[in-house]
């Protein structure tokens, strides 16, 4: 075990064990909310998201904080009225808060990332609790006062949800910490999950990464995986693809950049779905907006959660002739477009395309990212097949109806013209019909017309860009099955 030696006379700072060092973070966590109880509701005021507390928690115990047996540390909770707003806002209540964090230990999750993050997930699936760095943190704080004006305006978001932040110092470890809504649930068991930016430099899953149970994949392995894409209803489509952008729009404002897209993809025919990882005591959703069907979908006005108990808030959507649930969210916001990352994109693109580097100005990076979101990632049904033989069954009919009151209009017309052929002065040669040849012409333009009209129910609303012949073939026969 490190040990370091600081100035004072016969003190030593030891760093705590993973096990203390989670039991820190609950404690802190609990002692903090349980602290803002005492605290009476008021509107959130501009120096509220600057405000830091900070509280010595001695494991004697003192005056105002409980006795434990960890070792001593400090906390620091960062903008707790602001916090303790936004917790109100998704409807989390502070016993349920405390309950889902502190009523049993933390499970400590694998990061597929390139980051030295650590992750916890709490044991009833609601929340995870990331560590930042110091520079994260910073920026989030900054974030703060447009984070609150945008969630004011729209809480529906595939943004990240913030419900705390929080700092602990024990022993020679600074630890940071955000607590963040949980993207992927447990209960249901995800046959793919992706990290998926837009771009394709160096966006392929490492070996150590494949080799995991459940592996994370990047941009290149989605392309090979399902380089059909996954197809959605078009209102699903339209929903998710319009939050998307909103929220493209969003960090665009913040100049930031390097996010992700996580994908869970829960095939459905593969496996029933299994609620046993889910807390007995746990009945239905308990964070509103926090899952993937409510981030795009529903009334805003709405208080109750929307979420099915059956899909556990996933997004149905189809791959060739599988049924899916999607459940997605975008992570790693915390990146600013800072002088650093200016650096770091030169440097990369010297060597490599630099359109193509995950580090990029944030309009583009934006525009790329949807783009790929919303072309090889996401597509749209067309139910092109149905609409189609509709169409061509009404317009027979049609046809049918008026060849039949042609015929009836000619026999008629026929009676007529030997009726006054007698009287008729006109040269035989020069004889011309010329009723015949006004229906002729309407029946003509009429067949001509609804060929065109069938014929153009095969276009895309949304044409995909940059298709061949053959594929644009083969893409209406998955919009087909």
């Amino acid at each position: 075990m490190k040990q370091i030696t600081i100035s004072a006379p016969d003190k030593t700072l030891i760093d705590p064990t993973p096990e203390a060092l989670k039991g820190a973070i609950q404690l802190g966590i609990g002692y903090a909310v349980g602290n803002l109880s005492s605290k009476p509701d008021r509107d959130v005021l501009m120096q509220d998201f600057s405000m830091v507390e900070t509280v010595f928690l001695p494991s004697d115990g003192s005056n105002l904080t409980p006795a434990h047996h960890f070792p001593d540390f400090r906390l620091k909770t960062y903008a707790p009225l602001a916090f303790r707003y936004f917790r109100e806002l998704f409807g989390i209540k502070p016993d349920d808060y405390l309950y889902s964090i502190c009523k049993e230990p933390l499970i400590e999750l694998s990061n597929p990332g390139a980051s030295s993050s650590w992750f916890y997930l709490t044991s009833d699936d609601e929340f995870i609790i990331k560590t930042v760095q110091h520079k994260e943190a910073e920026f989030l704080q900054k974030l703060l006062p447009g984070y609150y004006m945008n969630l004011n305006q729209n809480p529906r978001t595939l943004l990240p949800k913030f419900y705390g932040l929080y700092c602990i110092q024990c022993g020679g470890v600074t630890v940071r910490v955000v607590v963040m809504n949980n993207v992927l649930p447990r209960a249901i068991k995800m046959h793919f999950k992706y990290d998926l930016k837009g771009s394709s430099y160096k966006r392929r899953a490492s070996r150590k990464e494949r080799v995991k149970n459940s592996p994370t994949y990047k941009d290149l392995d989605f392309q090979e995986m399902h380089q059909d894409g996954l197809f959605f209803d078009p209102d699903t489509y339209s929903a998710l693809m319009k939050t998307l952008q909103r929220d493209c729009r969003v960090l665009e404002s913040f100049k930031i950049m390097d996010y992700s897209l996580l994908l869970g993809v829960h095939v459905l025919d593969r496996k029933p779905l299994s609620r046993g990882n889910r807390c007995d005591s746990r009945r239905g959703q308990k964070v509103l907006y926090s899952t993937a069907l409510e981030s795009i979908q529903g009334n805003l006005k709405d208080p109750e959660p929307v979420a099915d108990d059956d899909t556990l808030g996933g997004i149905p959507a189809k791959h060739k002739d599988e049924n899916l649930l999607i459940f997605l969210g975008i992570i790693d916001i915390l990146q600013s477009y800072r002088f650093i990352k200016k650096v770091e994109h030169s440097w990369k693109a010297l060597v490599h395309d630099g359109d193509t580097v995950s580090v990029h100005r944030p309009g583009f990076y934006a525009d790329r990212f949807l783009k790929f979101m919303g072309t090889t990632v996401f597509r749209k049904l067309h139910p092109l097949r149905g609409a189609s033989s509709k169409r061509k069954r009404s317009s027979l009919q049609v046809g049918k109806a008026a060849s039949q009151e042609f015929l009836s209009t000619q026999k008629e017309k026929e009676k007529e013209e030997k009726k006054a052929q007698s009287m008729d002065n006109l040269d035989g040669n020069c004889n011309i019909n010329f009723t015949s040849i006004f229906y002729l012409n309407v029946i003509f333009i009429f067949f001509y017309e609804d060929r065109r009209d069938s014929s153009s129910t095969l276009a895309l609303d949304d044409p995909l860009p940059s298709l061949s012949r053959s594929q644009s073939d083969s893409e209406l026969d998955v919009y087909l099955v």
